[in-house]
């Protein structure tokens, strides 16, 4: 008795009578499917933020946050640089490094690979690739004994393990009376990496930085020093500010710059995932169209009653529009539950799914993430929850109105 009319109703009208099995049955389906929707679609894309997050780790396990570089390809006062970027509150790590091209060679097999110089003191600082050794040590880098540590999808193509000898062709070329000649070297294999990143493990190959410099004429320069952040989102904006601090003209990039289109795709793929799966929870939030229009039908009599007792339109309309206002409230708590509550448990579930019918979903022979990451976003469930409600909202309006524009007179003309 101390509800308003139209709230006291509406409620009533949501629970089943007997007249109207039929009718709750198809609220139920409406309120199912919106819960359904809202469940995959934040358990989705709770997955591809996982995927994301790992692939965003492995790729900057052995990439840098920010780089800085020299104009001319060499970085002649590094250690100078290396002291100032340093000091900065938001750089963890500094270290040098030399890249460059070359072709590793062992009996009849032939590699092109990627080669980097690197100091096995500074570089625990900026790369997880000390932690990443399935045989050997960074440690076992050491100057002038040319030792050479191997992706592990390099090394199996080359065909060799720890000890083996490889020859590293470089670009350069020696002039001789005998004519122009390749320069080459023959280093010995002292460790064997994997990150998991197809990228590094086919094609990265490291040298101990003196090693490298000596082979590819660089002297005292290297090719630039890699830092690592305190926060890996904020690289552009210390990337700027660096910029202003160095004394000199030098080329500062970020993470965000060299793998931009990768991370791009990733985002827009995102994108598409959230407005299919949204298609599901449209589909059953404008269900409710239907199951308010046969509800209105159902009760002509009822509002026809109403409007001869002195109920305004207004009033007619909020009656309905509390049923599916409810139905999508409920629709939506129960999908949000449940999708945060699968996303939490995405490393339970699935294996459980997998052991069931006796399969594997990314079989690690195939794919380098076995298992299913998930990393829940409160604003993605936060929005998710707020779109099906608005949708459930917006498919009341119609139905609630027509109902609202019911005629008593005719209505009743034949009871």
């Amino acid at each position: 008795m101390f509800k308003p009319l139209p709230l006291f109703i509406g409620l009533r009208y949501t629970r089943a009578k007997r007249r109207n099995h039929f009718i709750s049955f198809i609220s139920l389906i409406s309120m199912m499917g919106i819960a359904l929707g809202v469940t995959a679609l934040i358990t989705v894309l709770s997955v591809m933020n996982g995927f994301e997050k790992e692939l965003r780790e492995r790729i900057l396990g052995m990439a840098s946050h920010a780089m800085v570089l020299g104009y001319d390809g060499k970085l002649r006062n590094w250690s100078e640089l290396a002291d100032i970027a340093i000091k900065r509150d938001d750089v963890l790590g500094v270290a040098p490094y030399i890249k460059a091209e070359g072709m590793l060679t062992t009996g009849q097999q032939v590699s092109g690979t990627l080669i980097r110089g690197i100091s096995p003191k500074n570089e625990p600082d900026v790369s997880e690739v000390g932690k990443k050794m399935l045989f050997g040590s960074i440690d076992d880098l050491l100057p002038g004994e040319f030792g050479i540590i191997l992706g592990k999808d390099l090394a199996r193509s080359l065909g060799v393990l720890l000890g083996d000898k490889v020859t590293l062709v470089a670009p350069q070329a020696n002039i001789t009376p005998a004519g122009i000649l390749p320069r080459l070297k023959r280093f010995t294999v002292v460790g064997i990496f994997e990150v998991g990143m197809y990228e590094y493990d086919n094609a990265l190959a490291l040298l101990h930085i003196d090693d490298a410099a000596r082979l590819f004429r660089m002297g005292d320069a290297v090719s630039g020093i890699r830092l690592k952040l305190v926060d890996i989102f904020s690289a552009p904006e210390v990337a700027r500010e660096l910029v202003k601090d160095l004394p000199g003209d030098y080329l500062v990039s970020d993470w965000t710059r060299q793998h931009a289109n990768f991370f791009r795709a990733l985002k827009i793929e995102k994108r598409m995932m959230f407005l299919i799966l949204m298609l599901i929870v449209a589909v059953a939030a404008f269900n409710l169209v239907s199951t308010i229009v046969m509800l209105v039908t159902d009760k002509l009599t009822e509002i026809a009653i109403l409007r001869t007792l002195g109920a305004s339109p207004n009033s007619v309309m909020a009656i309905f529009m509390i049923q599916g206002t409810v139905i999508g409230t409920l629709g939506t708590i129960m999908g949000m539950v449940g999708g945060v509550s699968l996303a939490l448990n995405v490393d339970t579930v699935v294996p459980f799914i997998e052991s069931l019918f006796e399969t594997k979903f990314l079989p690690g022979d195939v794919y380098y993430i076995s298992e299913f990451p998930s990393d829940l976003h409160w604003d993605d469930v936060i929005l998710i929850s707020t779109v099906a409600f608005s949708l459930s909202l917006l498919a009341t309006i119609y139905p609630a109105w027509r109902a609202s524009k019911t005629q008593p007179a005719e209505a009743l003309r034949y009871e």
